[in-house]
């Protein structure tokens, strides 16, 4: 670990060399890959030298407790500074061990969050509608811009199905963990017996695709307008600016009818393609190189129920990693920060338990 750790200083150091040189300034491509990569290596290297500084530190403690002829005070201050050396070693080296964990290379990039409506009728509906408003607030505190792209709703004010866009770095690290079956138990409006209904949604989570990662040839696509529906009002477009775009290859199909404009709507339309067949592509990848178990770390399985979400007690419960939270109100309200910690806590935990197992 130290001779790699060595060698990601070295490449810090040559990086911020290239950085002050007017060829790479002038350079927006490469200027911009650098400074990507510098930020990126800059907490590694960080750690890195206050882990080099604790081992600093203990040596001279005991270079000092070594020596002869110590008076008392002196060799308890030399000792207490030896106990935090060894302290602020083992931190910094379980720190380290993290960071050094393959990152994902999506976690920087938008994601498409798709929401569909699953058993349980216009109730599922409903929650559907409740999942987007709770991720929508939870984008909206952390300063991620959230875009619709295609909506279907009720006539009571659900969805059945909700496309959007979430736009920020870092947002797929944050909602990667949130593909799947999420159960919902409570009192519908429209129970007029007081009895809990159990429900479900789907929630798909796709990277946004870069076009050097997906390419897509026209011929394959076939575009088709439409007006825009829904469960009426306003909001009804009386052009035909909706969109629906057909790969001929996958059977894949997009709608987007949010935008008035013809042309934002197929723009939004292809990136949703886009992100759906990376998605797949990301799959058939990770099947092939990696185990069931660690296909499943960091993607979640979109067939299983991965959440419940238990109104009457007030409790939120995620089944992959035991978690149980009695304040549904606040998740609901977009406090999910908890969660998404403690996914990301497990699953590196996972990995660090699979480096090791590998090491052995």
């Amino acid at each position: 670990m130290i001779d790699k750790l060595s060698a990601v200083e070295s490449r810090y150091e040559q990086i911020g060399i290239e950085l002050t040189r007017p060829e790479t300034v002038s350079d927006t491509a490469t200027f911009t890959k650098l400074m990507k990569e510098h930020s990126e290596l800059s907490p590694i290297v960080e750690k890195y030298r206050e882990y080099k500084k604790a081992c600093e530190d203990e040596k001279e403690a005991l270079e000092i407790l070594g020596g002869a002829n110590l008076d008392k005070e002196f060799k308890e201050l030399a000792e207490e500074e030896l106990a935090d050396a060894k302290e602020r070693i083992e931190k910094t080296n379980d720190e380290l061990k993290i960071l050094l964990l393959p990152k994902d290379p999506n976690d920087s990039k938008n994601v498409i969050v798709e929401i569909r409506a699953g058993a349980g009728g216009e109730e599922s509906a409903l929650f559907a509608g409740s999942l987007f408003r709770m991720y929508s607030m939870y984008a909206q505190a952390h300063n991620f811009s959230i875009d619709i792209t295609n909506a279907n709703e009720t006539e009571l004010g659900g969805y059945k199905e909700i496309s959007f866009m979430i736009e920020g770095n870092g947002a797929y690290s944050r909602f990667k963990y949130e593909s799947g079956v999420h159960r919902v138990q409570r009192v519908p409006d429209t129970e007029t017996q007081g009895r809990v209904h159990t429900s479900t949604v789907t929630v798909a989570v796709l990277p946004e695709a870069d076009d050097v990662e997906v390419d897509i040839n026209p011929a394959d696509l076939k575009i088709d307008t439409f007006r825009s529906s829904g469960a009426g009002g306003q909001h009804i477009n009386k052009t035909s600016s909706a969109i629906r775009v057909t790969h001929i290859p996958s059977g894949m199909v997009v709608e987007c009818q949010d935008e008035r404009s013809q042309f934002k709507n197929k723009d939004k339309a292809l990136r949703v393609l886009k992100a759906r067949l990376f998605d797949v592509a990301k799959k058939e990848h990770d099947d092939l190189i990696a185990s069931d178990r660690r296909s499943q770390v960091g993607t979640g399985d979109r067939s299983e129920r991965i959440r419940t979400y238990n109104f009457p007690q007030g409790r939120l419960t995620d089944h992959r990693i035991g978690l149980t939270l009695y304040r549904l109100e606040s998740v609901m309200n977009g406090d999910i920060d908890e969660i998404i910690d403690a996914l990301i806590t497990f699953y590196r935990a996972e990995a660090l338990k699979e480096q090791a197992n590998n090491q052995t």
